[in-house]
């Protein structure tokens, strides 16, 4: 039977341990620098039928990097408000240096 994570604090070694692969976490830490592009670029614009890139960019370079190179399924599909707040800490992790990129 599988683990389940009641708190992020939990959840966040076992977030980590499935993105152990470097290329795995670049693409993770492009997409989410793209998303952050993108939404600045919509609201300055006010072009915000951009918005809608946001989930394709986001979950596109993330699963590129599950599916071909950790091999595993995203944690997404059974903890996805765990995931989204991951996303957004190893982001912030790996730009403060604490976690490699």
């Amino acid at each position: 039977m599988e683990k389940r994570y009641r708190t992020f604090k939990e959840f966040y070694p076992f977030y980590l341990a499935e993105h152990a692969h470097p290329v795995c976490r670049r693409l993770h830490f492009i997409g989410s620098s793209l998303v952050l592009i993108i939404l600045a670029a919509a609201l300055m614009s006010g072009r915000y039928m951009l918005l809608w890139l946001l989930p394709v960019v986001g979950y596109g370079f993330a699963w590129v990097g599950h599916f071909f190179f950790e091999h595993n399924r995203p944690a997404t599909f059974q903890y996805p408000l765990f995931s989204l707040i991951g996303d957004w800490v190893m982001f912030r992790d790996m730009l403060t240096g604490r976690l490699r990129r």
